[in-house]
């Protein structure tokens, strides 16, 4: 492959990176669709590409959604099963972030409610909502209709819409108080600030520190007060398990504020929140290590700010 072929593909590289993780949810996963991409586009007769833009981004997308629909991922991502990989604030896989759609759509909570959504119907509501692209454009990269596409637009986003617990943007700055404010009454113990400080409809789920085989989900205030206060109290097993006493750090992790637990310079776990109308919607817990390797590569590049908790 001559090199001006190379330097065209890795031009959009950054691009067809962010798609497929807002497709899978996995930053592994995407780094692997676009290699697959980039050897299609090694073999492919490129002389007869009239758009390498849009080639590219169709062979990404039905690489991603071969991925979506085969049996192993049905079964890793059953429902109850499966949480999206965290990325740090930075990450150039978290890609466009103009507008409040583009931010919206790489965020946890909508990367987790995606996973309700046909293959096709997440496909479509990620290059409408994320990258703009025109029903006429989704059509000839899905094989669809331009009505489809608007059916299948129509569809996600209504149902997105209807089961987001946070709601519309949160100045991040406000965020970042509330998840303070709610860490104090999580590390003094103090359970009823806990259940005030969450919304009705509340909900949590945990890994479990990367050791249950389901997912852990609790559904009322009292509970998630009870999971939460229980998650940060200093235990010598917990320690033991993180490797020593991790410093809480709070940080953005797909544009919503997290906290950070780090022993020495090595991030062993996160609990990210969701906020609305000043309160806590949704949190989740993810202490995995494979779920946080590129996190915690990128966290060793990161400056952070001062922890809030220098030694759990």
């Amino acid at each position: 492959m001559d090199s001006a072929a190379i330097d065209r593909f890795e031009a959009g590289r950054g691009r067809l990176a962010s798609l497929a993780y807002r497709l899978l949810g996995s930053a592994a996963d995407a780094e692997d669709a676009v290699q697959d991409t980039f050897l299609r586009w090694q073999a492919a007769d490129r002389g007869r590409i009239e758009a390498p833009e849009a080639w590219l981004t169709k062979v990404v997308t039905n690489l991603c959604l071969d991925r979506l629909r085969s049996a192993q991922a049905r079964h890793e991502r059953a429902v109850g099963d499966w949480l999206p990989e965290p990325l740090l604030e930075g990450d150039p896989m978290l890609g466009p972030a103009d507008t409040f759609e583009q931010r919206e759509s790489v965020s946890l909570a909508v990367l987790t409610l995606m996973e309700r959504l046909s293959p096709v119907e997440r496909a479509a509501y990620v290059l409408r909502e994320a990258f703009s692209y025109s029903h006429a454009e989704i059509a000839g990269i899905l094989d669809i209709t331009e009505s489809a596409s608007q059916q299948h637009v129509h569809r996600a986003r209504r149902r997105v819409t209807a089961e987001r617990r946070g709601g519309g943007e949160v100045d991040p700055v406000s965020a970042r108080r509330i998840v303070e404010e709610f860490l104090a009454a999580a590390t003094s113990g103090r359970t009823e600030r806990l259940v005030a400080m969450l919304t009705a409809d509340a909900t949590a789920v945990s890994d479990g520190a990367g050791l249950a085989k389901r997912l852990l989900r609790y559904t009322t205030r009292e509970r998630i007060a009870s999971y939460v206060r229980a998650g940060f109290k200093p235990t010598p097993a917990k320690r033991r398990l993180a490797g020593g006493s991790p410093a809480l750090h709070i940080a953005l992790v797909n544009g919503s504020p997290a906290v950070v637990a780090v022993v020495d310079d090595r991030v062993v776990g996160i609990v990210a929140f969701e906020v609305g109308d000043g309160k806590v919607a949704s949190l989740r817990g993810i202490a995995a290590a494979g779920r946080l390797a590129r996190l915690d590569e990128a966290w060793r590049r990161h400056e952070p700010d001062a922890p809030v908790v220098t030694a759990w």
